[in-house]
Formats: C-alpha cells, structure tokens, sequence
C-alpha cells in the first residue's frame, strides 16, 4: 500500500498593502455625515446661517467614487492579465455575497421602523393600549396612516406642545398612496414600479446574452436596462418635485414624510449605484470588449445588485404606496 501526495497548488494571487480600503472608508464616513448634516439642516436648520453639508457631503463622494474608480481599475487590470485565480474569484462571489446582504439588513432597518411607526407607535399615541398615556403629550390625537395631520398639529401647534418639543411641523395636503392619486395613469410610482421590473426581465437577457458569446444581443439589452434605469430616476425627481411643489410633503411632514423620502430617497440612491456598475460594464464591453462566457463576473456581480434593488423596489411599492 502506498500513498502519494500531490505538490501542484493553485497559485493564489496576494495584492500588495493598499490604503485603498482606508481612503473608500474615510470618503464614505464624510459622504454620510454630509448627507445627514444635510437633512438636519432641512429639518431644523436656520436658512440666513452658512452650513457647510453640502461641501462635506460632495468632498465625501467625490473623495469616495474617486477611491473606487482606482480600485476598480486595479481589479479589473489584474482579471485581464491572468492573475486572479478560481479560488480568488470565489473570493470576489462571497465578497459581494456579504455586500448585498449588508444592504439587505440596511434596508430592513428602515422597513422595522416604518413597521414600528406605523403598528406601535402611531396607535399608541393615540390612546390605545392599557396605559392611554397620550393626555400626556397629544391629547385627542387621532391615528391613522399615511398621517395627514401631526400629534403636534392636533394640540394646536408647537407652542402648545408640553414637552419634547423638536421643531415645527407640518403635515402634508395629500399622501403618495393610490388611494390619493388624481388618476391612475398619472400615477408615477406605478410607472416606476412597470420601469424597474421591465429593467430585471432586460437585465436577465443580456445575461443570457453574454452566456451564448453574443456581445451584440449583451450590448443591446445592457444598454436598454441602464436607459431604463435613468428613466425611473428622472420619474423619482418628477415624483419628489410633484411632493414638494403640490402635496407639501416633506422632511418637515412629520413621521410620514420623514420614513417617505428615507425609504424611497436611499433606494433612489441604490438604483443610481446600481445604474452606474450597469453602465460602466456596458462600456466596458462596447468600448474594451471585456467579458466572455467563462469570464464576466464585473457584469454578474452587477447584474445581481440590480435585481436586489428591484426586489427592494417591489417591498416599497407595497408598503410605501398601497397597503
């Protein structure tokens, strides 16, 4: 009986130090506490001060989008000259594995807190339950939802508020539900919602596309999903101006404006992320040639990000908008 043991191993390519994660970290830490400045200061900020958010939120993203285009650049140098191995690549699969499903339990935070407003808190300010604490605070507040009038507006106003006084606010005219909208065919998150989904369907043909070593038919339906996608953010804006300008909802609107632009605002956000991996893959191959049917993970991981943020999408329309 003998026994033998085999001395090839798969050459695992190691990158040398970087500050690479350092400076994407630094960028995304400056990116949000502007973004957050930002909103304090449409909140309960004093318009005839100077506030530099916007400086501290654009320097962040800039800083932070720059940090990435380098990396990636790296990245994608090192694929092309045959450095990455099969066992690297599934290094790549896990990494954003773990990316999405970070984004995952950050959009689940939001969902509990409108889920928390929404089933706990709203009804228990308005009396129910065995405490009926809310003479205390908001007496004769009646809850329903989409809250078109505040606690604070159902006790006259900020000055008759007892306590926990925070600012001025000051409901919306009319919510973003179906139930509001003047009529169907008008109603942009419907539109969107139509947009988005169609976005995934031409995002999985361009991925069958690449798979069948068609670049043609991958360059053409890619194309098609990134346009898509820059048509639901120019309804987004419409939607956000129709809010502001017509139905005055906004950040000022109490909890239901304030989870509105939240939920629907960073997944605005997620969809320009996604948008942007879209087109820079669709460049990639038009303009490079990149991708073949064994090697296409930049379009793969990216075509994964897009169909989370469809699905994220879906759960919005029904929370946000119908239920």
């Amino acid at each position: 009986m003998s026994s033998s043991t085999s001395t090839d191993y798969e050459k695992y390519y190691v990158p040398e130090k970087s500050r690479l994660a350092i400076c994407a970290t630094i960028g995304l830490i400056l990116s949000i506490y502007g973004a957050a400045s930002i909103m304090n200061d449409m909140t309960f900020g004093d318009p005839s001060e100077p506030s530099s958010s916007w400086t501290i939120f654009l320097c962040g993203l800039f800083f932070f989008v720059a940090t990435l285009f380098g990396w990636f650049r790296t990245t994608i140098r090192e694929n092309i000259a045959g450095m990455n191995s099969a066992q690297l690549k599934k290094s790549y699969v896990l990494g954003m594995f773990w990316f999405i499903f970070s984004e995952v339990m950050f959009f689940f935070a939001f969902f509990g807190a409108l889920f928390y407003v929404r089933n706990l808190v709203g009804p228990w300010l308005a009396g129910e339950g065995a405490g009926r604490m809310n003479f205390l605070l908001w007496e004769g507040f009646q809850y329903s939802w989409p809250m078109m009038e505040t606690p604070q507006e159902a006790v006259g106003g900020a000055a008759a508020q007892p306590i926990a006084n925070n600012g001025s606010f000051t409901s919306a005219e009319t919510s973003m539900a179906f139930a509001e909208a003047h009529h169907w065919y008008a109603w942009l998150p419907m539109w969107n919602t139509i947009i988005l989904l169609t976005s995934s369907v031409t995002c999985h043909i361009a991925h069958l596309g690449i798979l069948d070593g068609n670049r043609k038919k991958f360059n053409i339906w890619l194309g098609l999903t990134v346009l898509l996608g820059i048509i639901f953010l120019c309804l987004q804006v419409a939607e956000y101006y129709e809010a502001y300008v017509h139905f005055g909802l906004t950040l000022n609107s109490g909890i239901y404006g304030s989870t509105f632009f939240m939920l629907t605002g960073f997944h605005g956000f997620h969809v320009l992320m996604g948008m942007t991996m879209l087109l820079i893959q669709w460049l990639r191959s038009v303009k490079g040639g990149h991708f073949t049917a064994d090697d296409h993970f930049g379009f793969e991981a990216s075509s994964w990000y897009w169909h989370f943020v469809d699905v994220v999408w879906v759960f919005l329309f029904l929370f946000i908008y119908i239920l």
